[in-house]
């Protein structure tokens, strides 16, 4: 049983809520009082550790949250972390990691939130800005007030190497999944731990694979607006491929006497990852904090590491962009 992890000196409740299902790419983009029955559980929970970013709806999200922290003054109850990184009020929607960008989106986050968050990550790595001067601007803002942690999201080892020699960084946000473990062999998360780095789990559940009532039967079954429909893993035969994949989870999760949901987090957990799910469900959220009691025994520990080693999903992590994007 996992209750919580370090991070920055304090203890977090695990699981985190990543709120970008609440406004953007899921196919739902909720009102305050539509999201409200979600985040009031959470605070009832004591579910405290918040995800949001920039470009999440162009900010509707980070807004939507600041709304309800306002309406229920809840601020001194939550670590809320946001991310800039992508041009969202630009044309291109470029990634961008420019020192003025950095400068510029901490302002609009605040603005928006209605507070300095905890924690600000770059969302993606700009190749072309040196990581002197996008390292260098989040550091200035740590020691400006207007963030207290410092982080970069789907980056490579050898920059979270380097930049973490430049100023410390205090996390990393990256997939990782039953489903999904490709920076267990790339070396993030490896060189996250050996530097003291904590390191977020987004997509904890597979983007929706990993329930015990996974509702959707063929691709075409995903609202229009839903990212899924753009990511390979997704798509075609991929899709019923990938889905089987969950079989012999579910089997486990039965004997266990808990959800598809729940054992993927308890093993996110074990492996001292913070997991971030998302939902847009109260009676989702109260599932996934059910996590905190699964206790995996080391059988059952092995049992799942074979089937995480042995499951092979079939097509990208994401569209053919978005790839391009990740991993620098």
């Amino acid at each position: 049983m996992t209750n919580s992890l370090p991070f920055g000196g304090q203890q977090v409740p695990i699981p985190g809520f990543g709120a970008m299902g609440l406004s953007s790419a899921m196919g739902s983009d909720l009102s305050l009082e539509q999201a409200e029955p979600v985040l009031l559980k959470a605070i009832e929970l004591g579910c405290t550790f918040w995800d949001t970013a920039v470009a999440y709806k162009n900010g509707a999200n980070e807004q939507l949250l600041g709304d309800f922290v306002k309406k229920h003054n809840v601020r001194d109850q939550l670590f809320v972390a946001s991310k800039c990184g992508f041009d969202v009020f630009g044309p291109q929607r470029r990634v961008t990691n420019s020192a003025a960008h950095i400068k510029e989106y901490i302002e609009g986050t605040i603005d928006r939130l209605g507070f300095t968050p905890d924690l600000y990550y770059l969302h993606r790595i700009d190749p072309d800005t040196p990581l002197e001067e996008s390292i260098g601007a989040l550091d200035e803002l740590r020691r400006a007030g207007k963030t207290k942690y410092i982080g970069l999201s789907e980056c490579s080892a050898e920059t979270l190497r380097k930049a973490n020699s430049i100023a410390k960084i205090d996390a990393i946000q990256a997939e990782y999944s039953a489903f999904e473990t490709l920076h267990e062999t790339n070396g993030l998360i490896e060189t996250a731990k050996e530097l003291g780095v904590a390191f977020v789990a987004f997509s904890p559940l597979g983007h929706g694979w990993l329930v015990d009532d996974f509702q959707f039967k063929s691709p075409d079954d995903f609202a229009p607006d839903d990212f899924r429909r753009t990511v390979p893993k997704f798509q075609g035969d991929n899709f019923y491929k990938n889905k089987a994949i969950v079989d012999e989870i579910k089997q486990l999760a039965t004997a266990k006497g808990c959800t598809v949901a729940q054992i993927a987090l308890a093993w996110v957990a074990a492996q001292g990852l913070l997991a971030i799910p998302g939902t847009t469900k109260a009676s989702r959220l109260e599932e996934n904090w059910g996590s905190r009691d699964v206790v995996l025994t080391e059988e059952e520990l092995k049992t799942m590491r074979k089937i995480v080693d042995d499951a092979k999903p079939v097509g990208e992590r994401f569209s053919a962009i978005s790839q391009s994007m990740v991993g620098h």
